[in-house]
């Protein structure tokens, strides 16, 4: 009996598996594609089955029985389940729906993410319809004719690292629960997912003065402003002499306006407790990124094999991000 219970749903599993391998083969390849009749399935929901059993019995008992209004009670219901079977059919049929790359979305391996999706309602309503990505946290939508919205879908990505979209499945089992239409797409493109930040992590490491030939360079010197303006002394170059005024008064030189010190700050690997596991200094790694990244020094990145220089702005910090989320796989920007 237990090996039945261990079989049974690897076999289930293995059938899944294969039908989506099949059914991806059936979808154009692309950020967007269109539900038509090749590629929405439908079978009956455990309520359908159910409901016709319920009509064998039915159909039975008026035949056993000669019961003329058995036959009207049989046919009856079971009309009405083949015309909601086109109905829930065609709630799917010429919908389009798009991916949309979250370029501001963070997604992090064990954390609840969004993907952001569009759909689309050419013709007429429709009702009940409902998407997922992986089986997880179904979305349901009612659409108008016509329509068009957007949305955000649950997903939770299980690891890092850049990968394909999830499987998304669109289903809907309008109007009578009887029938289940549905329809698998796993869209083009890649996500990347990032490591999981520590929480509480660590302060992030003080900033230091950037190298001398990294400073800002001094300056310019703008003329005549009197806080850049001093009596000449001797050796003062003869090009910061002010001549304009040296002919009525004593010769003034301009003097030009140190630079302020630049900080900035590197995040190392190698300075990383050697007893952390490569996870973990990831993950001590992405939360000091985040949070160096609301800070006003610039920052930089060294892993084995990638140093990202010191900058600001939100591409570095995606850039620094995908660095991590890539390490075990590739190592070298």
């Amino acid at each position: 009996m237990h090996g039945i219970h261990t079989v049974f749903p690897r076999l289930t599993g293995w059938l899944r598996e294969r039908f989506a391998r099949w059914a991806q083969t059936r979808h154009p390849p692309g950020a967007q594609t269109v539900l038509a009749h090749r590629n929405v399935y439908i079978l009956p929901t455990p309520a359908g089955w159910f409901f016709g059993l319920t009509l064998l019995v039915l159909l039975v008992a008026s035949i056993n029985y000669q019961l003329n209004l058995g036959y009207l009670l049989t046919f009856l219901l079971a009309g009405s389940a083949l015309a909601s079977l086109q109905i829930t059919h065609n709630n799917l049929r010429g919908l389009e729906l798009a991916a949309h790359m979250p370029d501001n979305a963070h997604l992090h391996v064990g954390h609840p993410g969004a993907l952001r999706l569009q759909l689309s309602s050419p013709g007429r309503q429709r009702w009940g319809v409902q998407l997922a990505a992986d089986q997880q946290g179904w979305h349901a939508i009612d659409l108008g004719g016509d329509a068009m919205t957007r949305f955000t879908l649950p997903w939770t990505p299980a690891r890092r690292g850049i990968q394909a979209w999830p499987m998304l499945t669109i289903e809907s089992r309008y109007p009578l629960g009887l029938w289940r239409a549905w329809s698998l797409w796993r869209p083009t493109g890649s996500l990347c997912v990032y490591p999981a930040p520590e929480s509480p992590a660590p302060p992030v490491p003080a900033p230091k003065p950037a190298p001398a030939s990294a400073q800002t360079p001094a300056r310019p010197m703008a003329g005549d402003e009197l806080d850049e303006l001093r009596p000449y002394r001797r050796g003062d170059p003869l090009n910061h002499v002010v001549w304009k005024r040296g002919a009525t008064e004593d010769l003034i030189v301009r003097a030009a306006i140190p630079s302020a010190t630049q900080l900035e700050n590197w995040l190392e690997w190698a300075d990383l407790p050697a007893a952390l596991t490569v996870e973990a200094r990831l993950s001590r790694l992405c939360a000091w990124v985040l949070t160096a990244s609301l800070a006003p020094h610039p920052y930089g990145l060294r892993l084995p094999g990638c140093i990202i220089p010191p900058a600001n702005g939100a591409a570095h910090t995606r850039r620094c991000l995908c660095a991590l989320a890539g390490f075990a796989v590739v190592k070298a920007c």
